[in-house]
């Protein structure tokens, strides 16, 4: 019996597809032992990781890892939805044939962890019991320790989701090999990298990253890629880049959910942990249920469309979050919490962390800070030292932090209902500095799904090279999708069509300007406009009618608490016709690339474009 045999029957994996295809793959990538890895595995796989030197320990029970200088980011352009059909081809999903790229991947693969353990870890992207078990269940061999340690608090780990299915040959398949990183050719036609979501096989493989969404399946090539496909494919859901808040009324009792998808630097995560402002606190709980992955579907008895947090943790940036921009964040990593934090700034002698954004300034005493990289600031030129320039930050600008769920200090009660929660309102939101007013709705399905696939944000210097360009972002999942905008459009309308009382939909933004300067406090102030748009979907009040959508009437706003001049209020509630007209040709453009394009998606545009002529 071989040394990966008598592991798994060892553990407590009787799933017999899952032993067959962890038996396939350590064989075939070398592996010379093998882990099933449940969540209970959490503290001794921390002791092993600080032991071998894969993390440090941070002040209160936490840990940091630092990942390799190539090896910070998301990796858009490496990464591919591979299927038979060549109908799956959309204009963002960077899709390739099976037959050619999943070969090239497997030998890529084949003995590049030799000697290595394989950690083998079942789980599970849904509360238990939830209607879509059956798509949720995964399975991921990872070479990476810490990747484990990530998966522990992403998601619902153990032997058991497996073990439990109906159909036991009904899960996810994954495999991640992390390769030789000094020598991938990285950014270079040579490049080696692959992450590859193999749609209509279930089989997701990557090669050559050990950071972020490059390494935890679970998280987007699974809770995203294959779920949008397998959604799509099943006929019944929606698997979407979306916060999802309740917000509960103490007055009425009452309480809604909305969910929705934001473009990169848009506020998501922010608003998905805002707390009441001043003037509505007394009334108003903000819930939070998730800010990355929610899967949406019809309940069979209910008729309401309900969503759930498909994830258990939170992946979040960690630059710029504070006590004052998100409070709930910052509590949710605080000591005790068992957080992992990846690519900040570390003290190796106070085992305390740092960002910029965390605090105004950096930490006036150096001894001991190392950045990102590991080298000690104290050892920089003093021009250096404390700024946060371009490639001097202390941290990575994409540094991260991982925490469970259960740390979230204002996390739903509701959040592991099998059933999810009904949703009332859909919203979507871009960083847009003119054009956009602070909130506009949309009672019609396909005015909605129209808004979601024109969703865009400006891009920044840094970012693009084009400042003020706006980058279309369909439904915010434009790095994610899985197959072709118009069928997914489809998809949208053949869901949520049937609905007997469809959410209501909206834009917002958060960032509008004049002269450099935001006119809208945003953080838990964008509570207002929230309530607003409730207010809305229930008829108590009636804003006025733009061709994009109503906006608010200013005595509509609940300001309480709040002061804003009249011309700042003014201006976020007007929409500038002429900026309008520049954009509708912009999204004219942006929707000839999707074929099959749904009518209902064409008449939608077509009716915003004569809005606004004249």
């Amino acid at each position: 019996m071989s040394e990966i045999d008598r592991a798994l029957e060892a553990s407590s994996l009787r799933n017999p597809r899952a032993r067959a295809f962890v038996q396939e793959w350590a064989e075939h990538v070398g592996a010379g032992r093998l882990e099933v890895i449940s969540a209970s595995d959490d503290a001794r796989l921390t002791r092993e990781a600080l032991a071998a030197g894969e993390v440090v320990p941070v002040s209160g029970g936490r840990i940091y890892a630092r990942s390799h200088p190539k090896d910070t980011a998301r990796t858009e352009e490496r990464t591919f939805v591979a299927t038979a059909d060549p109908a799956d081809q959309g204009a963002y999903n960077n899709w390739r044939l099976s037959s050619e790229i999943k070969p090239r991947v497997m030998e890529l693969m084949r003995n590049a962890a030799a000697g290595k353990t394989i950690y083998a870890i079942p789980y599970l992207m849904a509360p238990p019991g939830s209607p879509l078990d059956s798509w949720a269940a995964g399975l991921e061999l990872t070479d990476s320790r810490v990747v484990a340690l990530h998966m522990i608090r992403m998601t619902r780990v153990g032997p058991a989701y497996l073990d439990n299915l109906v159909d036991p040959d009904s899960f996810v398949r994954g495999v991640h090999v992390t390769g030789d990183l000094d020598n991938l050719g990285q950014g270079t036609p040579e490049d080696m990298r692959h992450f590859i979501t193999v749609a209509d096989e279930r089989l997701i493989l990557h090669f050559g990253s050990s950071y972020g969404g490059n390494a935890l399946l679970a998280k987007i090539a699974h809770g995203l890629r294959q779920g949008s496909y397998d959604g799509w494919k099943s006929g019944r859901f929606l698997a979407e880049q979306f916060m999802l808040i309740s917000i509960h009324d103490r007055e009425t009792g009452q309480t809604r959910h909305i969910c929705g998808g934001f473009p990169s630097a848009s506020g998501k995560t922010n608003l998905a942990m805002m707390e009441p402002p001043a003037g509505l606190d007394d009334r108003y709980e903000v819930h939070f249920f998730g800010d990355d992955v929610i899967w949406l579907y019809v309940d069979e008895v209910s008729g309401r469309l309900m969503a759930f947090n498909a994830e258990a943790g939170v992946f979040g940036v960690a630059r710029n979050s504070n006590p004052t921009t998100n409070p709930n964040a910052i509590e949710a990593i605080s000591e005790g919490s068992a957080a992992l934090f990846t690519n900040v700034a570390y003290n190796e002698i106070t085992h305390d962390v740092w960002w910029e954004g965390l605090t105004p300034e950096p930490p006036v005493d150096l001894k001991g800070w190392r950045d990102w990289r590991g080298a000690l600031i104290a050892e920089r030129h003093a021009g250096e030292q404390r700024s946060d320039a371009a490639g001097v930050e202390w941290a990575h600008p994409n540094s991260r932090f991982t925490t469970a769920l259960s740390n979230v200090p204002n996390i739903s009660p509701d959040v592991e209902l099998a059933r999810g929660v009904p949703i009332d309102a859909i919203i979507f939101g871009g960083r847009v500095r003119d054009r956009e007013p602070l909130i506009r709705a949309m009672r019609n399905l396909a005015d909605g799904v129209y808004d979601g696939l024109t969703l865009g944000a400006e891009a920044t210097a840094a970012a693009e090279g084009k400042e003020g360009l706006l980058r279309y972002d369909p439904m915010s999942l434009r790095p994610f999708m899985s197959f072709g905008e118009g069928d997914y459009a489809q998809h949208w309308l053949n869901v949520l069509g049937p609905l007997a009382n469809p959410p209501v939909f909206a834009h917002v933004n958060w960032f509008r300007q004049r002269g450099g300067r935001y006119l809208w406090p945003g953080y838990g102030e964008n509570l207002r406009p929230l309530l607003w748009l409730l207010d809305f979907a229930a008829g108590r009040v009636t804003g006025h009618e733009t061709p994009v959508g109503t906006v608010p009437l200013a005595e509509e706003l609940d300001l309480r608490g709040l002061t804003l001049a009249p011309e700042d209020l003014d201006e976020l509630l007007s929409v500038d016709a002429a900026r309008w007209r520049c954009e509708m040709e912009g999204r004219t453009a942006h929707l000839a690339q999707f074929e099959r394009l749904p009518h209902e998606i064409t008449a939608a545009h077509e009716r915003a474009v004569r809005g606004f002529e004249g």
